[in-house]
């Protein structure tokens, strides 16, 4: 199937798969690598000029590689254009190589010189930094002149421009290379490298602009992208409007199984969670004396006391979706209804104990979704959270290998993949989550989706990107600080009725 160009800045790819269109356009399309280079500093003079039109001073900080080279077009630019520039060059450009050393002669070319270090130029007195230090290649920590300019730029006053990818921060995972460039904004070249959205990536990257250098669209019908970045609006197309003749049974049935001693709440937020998301009915097994006081809070919801696991039996025939794990502890008790609903062939979303339960006694299953946050993960895997984290695309493809169906690991970044093997970022989201109920909330959302029936693959996205933006809409009106998981009941349900 042909690619439409609209695709393009969703798809993600790691450096090589950059490297390699790069390639094609030179050796399949003849455009010359400094043809390619001249777009990119180009791109970054006019995004200067759209960004901030008031700018005057502008200093550029070059390293070495074709990322200096780009740095040296955007100087030139500014030259023509009557600003004021300086080049701070961290490698002497009498010994760049290809297309950088041209680049660099051109800038020498005018007349102009370099500063060798990034002592020798007061930061604070200038309108914007260019990051043209290092690229995509970067393969070990930063250190010496380099470590020392990016430290420096950081403390600086300043916004920064990163050209491609913030200095020091590895392309493929997200993660400082010792220490990166926080840019302010980012113009990133050919294809969104997939760094810039995993790992600790929207720390660094600021605002991204993507520019394709106009090469050929077909180039890309050659190359795997990694994953697809993901919003709401990726899955508006299937919240269309009800049947008017619609009714409960038409929507689903949800029955969250967990609230052992003590946390009730967790049971009922995911409740919650599934009822705004719009399933038709919530049902929730859980301790008896949780049961009396549920109702209360909230009447909507069918509530149970569970003594024994027989006492399951007749909600688990009447459920769409088991929800499992808000609040289900590790106890005897807990095990127990995690066993009697693995027995079970109804789908479900696993979440928390019922994950750290089921990492004692791994399981295989098609028709489950499972919800990790990276210590979870780490603990299904066996492995240490640092793992995971260096390589969040991989620890996601090891955990639907390991255990089927579709995985969501959560954090900065969520990542969904399913057995179709494609994977999808959700980049909205911000720190006010980083509270307890948040989880419960993304479980009971998901369930509530799974349960009117959409795919499983589409819930898991779906209900990712509905959980983050309406974190988003909730930080906007009252800030991130102070915000609780169930803030975000108004919003899900906004969301879930697209205009």
């Amino acid at each position: 199937m042909a690619v439409q160009l609209p695709d393009i800045p969703r798809r993600l790819f790691p450096a090589k798969q950059v490297k390699e269109l790069d390639r094609l356009a030179i050796d399949e399309k003849n455009i010359s690598g400094i043809d390619l280079m001249e777009r990119a500093g180009m791109a970054a003079w006019n995004h200067i000029l759209q960004t901030w039109p008031r700018s005057q001073r502008i200093l550029i900080v070059c390293g070495a590689g074709n990322n200096a080279g780009d740095g040296y077009v955007v100087a030139r630019y500014g030259l023509e254009n009557e600003m004021e520039i300086e080049v701070v060059a961290l490698t002497d450009p009498e010994t760049l190589q290809g297309d950088a050393r041209t680049a660099a002669q051109k800038w020498l070319a005018t007349g102009h010189s370099v500063h060798r270090s990034i002592s020798e130029v007061d930061l604070n007195v200038w309108d914007i930094i260019v990051d043209a230090i290092l690229g995509t290649g970067l393969d070990r920590n930063v250190e010496g002149d380099y470590f020392n300019a990016i430290s420096t730029i950081n403390m600086a006053d300043p916004p920064v421009l990163s050209i491609d990818i913030p200095s020091g921060l590895n392309a493929d995972t997200g993660l400082p290379m010792g220490v990166a460039i926080k840019a302010e904004q980012t113009i990133t070249f050919i294809g969104k490298k997939q760094g810039l959205y995993l790992g600790h990536g929207s720390e660094y990257r600021g605002k991204v602009e993507f520019n394709d250098l106009a090469i050929p669209i077909e180039l890309y019908q050659s190359v795997d992208s990694s994953s697809e970045l993901v919003d709401v609006s990726s899955y508006n197309h299937l919240l269309s409007r009800r049947s008017r003749t619609g009714h409960k049974g038409d929507y689903g049935h949800v029955l969250i199984a967990g609230g052992e001693h003590g946390m009730a709440g967790a049971v009922v937020m995911c409740g919650e969670a599934a009822a705004r998301a719009g399933t038709g009915l919530v049902s929730i097994a859980t301790r008896k004396e949780h049961a009396i006081s549920i109702p209360a809070a909230r009447p909507e919801m069918m509530t149970l006391g569970i003594d024994q696991v027989a006492d399951l039996n007749t909600l688990l025939s009447r459920a769409t979706v088991v929800a499992i794990g808000p609040g289900l502890g590790q106890s005897e008790w807990s095990l127990s209804l995690l066993s009697r609903v693995l027995d079970t062939s109804v789908p479900m979303v696993v979440d928390a104990d019922a994950l750290n339960l089921l990492a004692q006694d791994p399981v295989k299953r098609d028709n489950w979704i499972l919800t990790p946050h990276p210590g979870e993960a780490a603990r299904l895997l066996k492995c240490r959270v640092d793992e995971v984290q260096a390589d969040r695309l991989a620890a996601v493809s090891t955990l639907q290998d390991k255990y089927g169906g579709v995985i969501v690991l959560k954090g900065p970044g969520t990542i969904i993949r399913g057995s179709s093997g494609r994977m999808f970022v959700c980049t909205d989201g911000n720190p006010g989550m980083a509270t307890g109920g948040m989880g419960d909330m993304l479980t009971g959302i998901i369930a509530g989706l799974l349960a009117q029936k959409f795919t499983a693959e589409d819930a898991a996205g779906m209900g990712c990107c509905l959980h983050a933006r309406a974190a988003d809409l909730s930080a906007a009106r009252n800030g991130e600080r102070g915000m609780m998981a169930t803030d975000l009941l108004p919003y899900i349900r906004q969301l879930v009725n697209p205009r």
